[in-house]
């Protein structure tokens, strides 16, 4: 008999967050308006559900390009914001302000490597960087990996060396897995930030 592996459902998949950045065109002129009509789509997705957090970052010195990134808990999440009528409303007041340029969206582990925007930035500032090379971020995981499970392996994994591997796998990988996640990845690659997008070691 032939066998078959079930495809997992949308319902077993698990959501990753998404991040979107996007950039729009504005007469210089306009700052003072440009600022005030982002922070305010920015106040608006904060009351959003799946709303992780957002920035932006203003144009050097007679430049007309502004760059805004905003990142939700999963797809659905972002969906809802951008088909709500507050977004409808926000976008419709910039109407002969501010033209869209661009917009990216990155899901998953790429974006633990988005590059930082600073919400209150008020200094000259380069468009926001593509994510790092595949391989910078595998060797960035892999440095928090290693002696995380490392450490976990000779406490954790001596502790509960009776228990069947089964569970003892998953009481590793349950504690292990948000540590990784909220601790030790967003610290390493914020320490990281100039490797991985390039900069030279004294520009870090």
């Amino acid at each position: 008999m032939e066998s078959t592996t079930p495809v997992p459902t949308a319902a077993e998949t698990p959501e990753l967050p998404v991040t979107v950045s996007f950039t729009r065109r504005a007469d210089p002129a306009h700052a003072v308006e440009m600022t005030a009509w982002i922070r305010s789509g920015l106040t608006l997705a904060e009351s959003f559900p799946g709303f992780l957090g957002g920035g932006w970052v203003r144009p050097r010195h007679g430049a007309d390009e502004w760059h805004m990134l905003c990142r939700f808990a999963s797809p659905a999440t972002l969906a809802a914001w951008e088909a709500s009528s507050e977004r409808r409303w926000w976008l419709g007041s910039a109407q002969g302000l501010a033209e869209m340029t661009r917009t990216e969206r990155r899901t998953g582990i790429e974006g633990w490597f988005d590059a930082p925007v600073d919400a209150s930035a008020e200094i000259p500032t380069a468009p926001l960087p593509a994510a790092p090379p595949r391989w910078k971020q595998a060797v960035t995981i892999w440095l928090v990996f290693f002696p995380l499970n490392l450490l976990a392996t000779v406490t954790l994994g001596a502790l509960l060396a009776d228990v069947h591997v089964v569970w003892r796998v998953a009481a590793m990988t349950l504690t292990l897995t948000p540590v990784m996640t909220y601790l030790l990845l967003p610290w390493v690659t914020r320490r990281l930030q100039w490797w991985l997008q390039g900069r030279p070691w004294r520009d870090r």
